[in-house]
């Protein structure tokens, strides 16, 4: 579990680490801080690109050379990133280097799944996925000050280091996952067939894109607006990272005692603690604090969905298992992407947070049809088979 979660740490580390050296970036590039915000988007694209391709194409490879194999492509993707010579070589590389984010949390998830003890799927699952949230804590945090006192080129250089010592836990310390079936190309595919499927990675297209239009602009709300020093943001974005935390392990809770009622109450959380945002971002105090809330409610929605989609998809859980970050990572360039457009439209830093409210609310409504079709089907299969 540990070797697998490490592997979320990196991963973790570099998808927001970028967020907060935006404007050092930016600078660097000689680009706007919205146009930088493209790199940010270009690797959740690689993501979800990444997920479905090579989840499908690479469904009858043995699942510990899988993991292996993805994350040497993660680490290759960051080294690319480093060298990159101009801000459009920069924004291909992040996009490398997402392509394998999606496969290897959905293959870590499922063997955590497997080897879990009955009833405890969801708290496996999130503990693969407190690696991510922990990068919150420490790896995003320690790469932003590295890389806004050497150099922002040098904070994909820790996450190069991560993804190597990946490689080393993963070879040594993870079993052959010989538990899981093996399944086909056609099979994963399958999934894409399924509605349940569909709809579920919909709510989280959607629902989670609040989190990400507040916290790609962080740097710089908190500056502008809540009025802190540069020196203090990596404090908050600890703070953030402990949110996520703490949502990650409540909400693998919570999943474990039902599913839906944990999507329910984490979406509706993360609707009201961004539109509360907007106006606490004017403190550095409630700043903050709403920081540390937002990541809560935000991580605390990640157990239920990928906990959900590996119920609804039945043989193709592998496949379904990688869309749900493929679907995250959807909500995460389209929040960076109208975070950006608001702020360019000169609504200001605080804006972004009314829109992932916004985006929170639609998920909520949406997961309600998702549960009403499910339930609906349920109660025709019942009476086919009454017939029967």
């Amino acid at each position: 579990m540990l070797a697998l979660a490490l592997g979320g740490f990196g991963i973790g580390t570099t998808e927001f680490v970028t967020m907060g050296l935006l404007p050092d970036i930016a600078r660097a590039m000689n680009v706007s801080e919205p146009t930088a915000g493209h790199a940010v988007s270009a690797y959740a694209l690689g993501v979800v690109i990444g997920a479905p391709v090579l989840a499908a194409l690479c469904a009858r490879v043995s699942r510990k050379k899988l993991l292996i194999a993805l994350m040497v492509a993660f680490t290759l993707g960051n080294v690319a990133t480093v060298l990159a010579p101009t801000f459009h070589t920069l924004v291909l590389a992040r996009f490398v280097s997402g392509l394998p984010h999606g496969a290897y949390f959905g293959v870590a998830s499922l063997a955590a799944a497997t080897l879990a003890p009955v009833g405890q799927r969801a708290k496996a699952v999130a503990a693969v996925m407190l690696g991510l949230s922990a990068a919150n804590v420490v790896g995003v945090p320690a790469a932003t000050w590295l890389g806004q006192h050497l150099g922002w080129r040098d904070a994909y250089v820790v996450v190069a280091v991560i993804g190597l010592a990946t490689v080393a836990a993963l070879i040594r310390y993870v079993p052959e996952l010989t538990g899981i079936t093996m399944t086909n190309p056609v099979t994963e595919l399958g999934a894409l067939r399924r509605p349940q499927v569909l709809l579920t990675l919909l709510v989280g297209a959607i629902g989670f894109g609040g989190m990400f239009a507040v916290y790609t602009y962080i740097t710089t709300t908190l500056t502008s607006v809540a009025g802190m020093s540069a020196a203090l943001v990596p404090v908050v974005l600890m703070l953030f990272g402990v949110g996520m935390v703490v949502g990650n392990i409540v909400g693998g809770v919570l999943a474990d005692r039902g599913v839906d009622r944990a999507i329910y109450a984490s979406m509706i959380g993360m609707a009201v603690i961004l539109a509360v945002f907007v106006a606490a971002a004017h403190n550095p105090y409630t700043a903050a604090i709403g920081a540390f809330l937002v990541g809560a409610t935000g991580a605390s929605l990640a157990p239920g969905l990928q906990t959900r989609l590996m119920d609804v998809a039945h043989e193709a859980q592998t496949l379904a298992a990688a869309l749900n970050h493929a679907a995250l990572n959807i909500a995460n360039a389209a929040g960076a992407w109208l975070g950006g457009a608001v702020i360019a439209a000169g609504l200001g830093y605080t804006a972004p947070a009314m829109v992932g409210a916004g985006l929170a609310v639609v998920g909520v409504l949406l997961f309600a049809i998702t549960v009403a079709v499910a339930r609906r089907d349920a109660r025709l299969v019942a009476a086919a088979a009454l017939v029967a």
